[in-house]
C-alpha cells in the first residue's frame, strides 16, 4: 500500500480523539480521546484512559484544546490510568470508559465525585 506523504501536524500533550472507521484494530476505540505521546510520520502514539495505542494520522482528529485545557486532559487520563490498571468490577470499567470518550475537556460536578470516590475506594 502506497502512502501518501501528509506533514504530520500533531504535537506531544495535544488532545485528540480516535476515530476507528474501517480499522479493526481500532475496534472499540473510537469516540475515544488520548494524549499524544509520541509523533512518527505516519502515526502517533496515543495514551488513553486504558493504554497506549499507535494510531495512523487518518484515524484521529484534534480537539483543539488551548494548553491548560491540554494539561487538564492529561491529569485526567492519568486518574483514569490509575483507576484502570486495578481489578475492577465491569460496570467501573464501563464508567471509565464513558469518561474515556467525553467531548469536553472538564468533569461535571457528579463526574468528579464519582471518580474521587472510585478512587478512594480502590485507593488510587
Amino acid at each position: 500500500m502506497e502512502r501518501t506523504k501528509i506533514p504530520n501536524t500533531y504535537q506531544i500533550g495535544e488532545v485528540c480523539q480516535i476515530l476507528a472507521k474501517d480499522n479493526p484494530e481500532l475496534r472499540g476505540k473510537g469516540g475515544c480521546w488520548g494524549i499524544i505521546s509520541h509523533v512518527g510520520e505516519f502515526s502517533c502514539t496515543v495514551r488513553t484512559w486504558d493504554g497506549e495505542h499507535t494510531v495512523g494520522l487518518q484515524y484521529l482528529k484534534s480537539f483543539d484544546y488551548l494548553p491548560a485545557e491540554c494539561e487538564q486532559m492529561r491529569l485526567l487520563c492519568d486518574r483514569l490510568s490509575r483507576a484502570y490498571s486495578s481489578s475492577l468490577e465491569e460496570s467501573v470499567q464501563k464508567f471509565l470508559e464513558m469518561l474515556g470518550k467525553l467531548k469536553r475537556p472538564d468533569l461535571t460536578a457528579v463526574e468528579e465525585k464519582v471518580l474521587s470516590v472510585l478512587e478512594l475506594e480502590i485507593k488510587v
